[in-house]
């Protein structure tokens, strides 16, 4: 008999599970490629992968026209699998999966590229994502000064108030500790001339080619952190087009794992960007954790 579950597992849960992971030998560059397949009105995504005891597969569509029909752009669920035998175990909620397991995967990150005592985060984005990464960052690092930035006012400004942050703009990246971009812009968001040194920026909204959220002066005086290279030149425009016009050399790029398990170096004196798809692994540990947590 197949478990529903509801939700994820608690923010904190889901960090420590995908560290966990990292350290316990895990691999983003073996995952399969994502399967986005085009239909009239948007997109069909299907993400498998298999770890340790599980294997699963998150299904997913994207429908941008959802928005003016008052439904969710993104809708999916998530079947987990037993590893050895594939017999289905649980079905979850893809998009509450989704909303804890990718600010979960940029906390990871944050937590080494962060200064310890970061505090002031600029916002880009007035959703679940924007919601979720901002319970993440404050999981890692004291965030207490918040800044929202975003293009409807009303809505950034109901979402400043729920969240006791202030409304902002895109030049208040130059007193970041943290910046964080989860938004659906397809061009770049800020000037990254203007990003401190000591600062950190996670981008996570785009996974196409062609679209970024942040330039190339970015990327270009940054660190690079991707959660595997192979995805990022494959579906980062961030990282794609960074280097289709000289601003970035690939082999550069620091892959996850090598930043988690200590085998990077971090120069200092520059900006670090952490720069996320959204990967099937990170499903698949997630949705084991929260599974494992409800049993017996």
């Amino acid at each position: 008999m197949i478990t529903v579950l509801e939700g994820a597992p608690p923010m904190a849960a889901a960090i420590g599970a995908l560290r966990a992971s990292l350290l316990g030998g895990l691999d983003p560059e073996a995952g399969p490629p994502r399967s986005a397949v085009p239909v009239p009105q948007g997109q069909l995504l299907l993400m498998p992968a298999h770890w340790g005891s599980y294997a699963g597969v998150k299904v997913v569509s994207v429908t941008p026209g959802n928005a003016d029909r008052g439904l969710p752009r993104i809708q999916g669920n998530y079947l987990l699998l037993d590893g050895e035998t594939l017999t289905p175990l649980a079905l979850l909620d893809g998009i509450a999966l989704t909303n804890v397991r990718t600010a979960a995967v940029s906390a990871v990150a944050a937590d080494v590229l962060a200064a310890p005592d970061a505090s002031r985060l600029v916002l880009f984005g007035t959703g679940p994502q924007a919601r979720s990464h901002l319970e993440a960052l404050r999981c890692v690092r004291p965030v207490r000064d918040v800044v929202v930035v975003g293009r409807d006012a009303e809505r950034t400004r109901t979402f400043a108030d729920d969240i006791g942050a202030r409304v902002g703009s895109a030049d208040d990246v130059a007193d970041a500790d943290v910046v964080v971009c989860c938004t659906t812009a397809r061009t770049p968001l800020f000037d990254g001339s203007l990003l401190p040194a000591h600062s950190t920026v996670v981008a996570v909204g785009s996974h196409e080619p062609d679209a970024r959220e942040v330039d190339e002066r970015t990327v270009g005086r940054s660190t690079v952190v991707v959660e595997a290279v192979s995805a990022a030149l494959r579906e980062a425009g961030d990282i794609v087009l960074a280097a289709q016009a000289g601003a970035l050399d690939p082999g550069t790029l620091i892959g996850l794992a090598d930043l988690v398990r200590g085998k990077a170096q971090l120069p200092p004196g520059r900006p670090r960007l952490f720069k996320s798809v959204g990967m099937a692994w990170q499903d698949l540990v997630v949705a084991a954790a929260h599974f494992e947590a409800t049993q017996g």
